[in-house]
């Protein structure tokens, strides 16, 4: 049987920058990283926006406000050293009436107190930082929001793992707990300590381990539409004012890195976890189970669950996802926007004492193992001072 100190399961962005911080901080262990897939990052981390946020749309006790600032700056930085492209497009918020305006006033509230640039601009200036614009009275400005290819930074991460020692094993899936460590499709491993970082089954394998009993991990789809050549161009990234009981942002037009445009992304309650396309990994079970949750989320309505699904889900057509975009900014028409990007399914995490959506990173372990059972947008943008902080904890329960 192989024998490893650390064995990190899970190729995503956070699983990588958590395997290279372990062989870091302990450079004598032998660390491996487990990736099922037959590349990393084919699932949320090479299927998002590539938006690096900025950290103001966060409560300041919060771990997503902790890391944000800093993981804007650091992930930045890290494109820079390693020559990949970064868009920094900055990021309007605009307002659609005058109910939204004390939200606009809470998220400049909250980019205060999180120490992170936002500016508060009138019509006319959101209008010259974006022609198209369209807001309500005012918006507010992010100058530090860019955007960056998400699988060139999933790529450099892995390179920057094997360069440091990391062993990363794709194509090898987790398949249960042993005594001794771990079995996998590639059969058994023997782990001296175990890191689970697997995104949409993070709480099936902490459960292996005694960890997640009272949460589950829900699935949410996010669509994307794609500009044409003929769609209008814009100079910075459009948001709306968000649902700030949901840890989502709603549909916005985005900046891509090299200059184009999208829409989305959606929040579409899904039916199983990587129901990427058509019937693609349909499983019963799995599908039986999540429909139940969801409908024990639908009925209660907590934190606006059932009012989310019913906005969210007209939004497989074309036109409704324009339409939503539309109302940000002028000259938005669905016949500019054909073309659907590859699918994106976001690992939300509910809390099935409260019947709610996590909002923030929810971490769980002991000295043998450590689960990140809640590493929800903007987890991209935080990697690598999340990782760290990951390892600080990992430290304490190991000595």
């Amino acid at each position: 049987m192989h024998a490893r100190d650390f064995v990190v399961i899970g190729g995503g962005v956070i699983g990588l920058r958590i395997a290279t911080e372990v062989k870091l901080r302990f450079p004598d262990s032998d660390v491996t990283l487990l990736e099922k897939e037959e590349r990393c990052g084919l699932h949320a981390s090479g299927r998002n926006s590539g938006v690096l946020h900025a950290g103001f749309y966060y409560t300041a006790d919060s771990f997503k406000a902790r890391f944000t600032r800093d993981g804007n700056r650091r992930l930045s930085d890290y494109c820079v050293e390693h020559e990949l492209p970064v868009n920094r497009c900055g990021k309007l918020v605009v307002a659609r009436s005058a109910d939204e305006l004390d939200v606009l006033d809470e998220l400049l509230h909250r980019a205060r107190l999180n120490g992170v640039e936002l500016e508060s601009v009138s019509v006319e200036e959101a209008r010259r930082i974006e022609p198209r614009a369209r807001t309500h009275v005012r918006a507010l400005y992010s100058p530090t929001t860019a955007t960056v290819d998400p699988t060139q930074v999933v790529a450099a991460f892995a390179q920057t793992a094997c360069r440091v020692g990391v062993e990363v094993r794709t194509g090898v899936a987790y398949r249960g707990r042993r005594d001794d460590g771990i079995e996998t499709t590639a059969g058994a491993l023997r782990a001296g300590y175990v890191i689970n970082a697997a995104g949409l089954y993070a709480d099936r394998i902490a459960r292996d381990f005694g960890f997640a009993s009272a949460y589950r991990i829900l699935p949410f789809k996010g669509l994307y539409l794609h500009g044409s050549d003929e769609a209008p161009a814009f100079r910075t990234n459009i948001y709306p004012v968000p649902d700030l009981r949901t840890p989502f942002l709603g549909v916005h037009l985005t900046v891509t890195v090299d200059g184009g445009v999208t829409i989305g992304p959606t929040a579409v309650p899904a039916f199983w976890r990587e129901g990427y396309r058509g019937l693609e990994n349909f499983r019963l079970a799995e599908t039986l189970e999540i429909l139940r949750l969801e409908g024990i989320l639908f009925l209660l309505n907590r934190a606006g669950f059932r009012d989310l699904a019913l906005r969210e889900l007209p939004k497989y057509l074309r036109s409704v996802l324009a339409s939503r975009a539309a109302r940000l900014a002028v000259g938005i028409e669905t016949r500019h926007f054909k073309r659907w990007g590859p699918a994106g399914i976001r690992a939300q995490l509910v809390d099935l004492e409260r019947y709610e959506l996590v909002t923030d990173f929810k971490l769980e372990g002991d000295e043998e193992s450590f689960h990140v059972l809640n590493a929800v947008s903007p987890a991209f943008t935080c990697a690598i001072p999340f990782a760290e902080y990951v390892l600080d904890e990992i430290s304490e329960r190991i000595k």
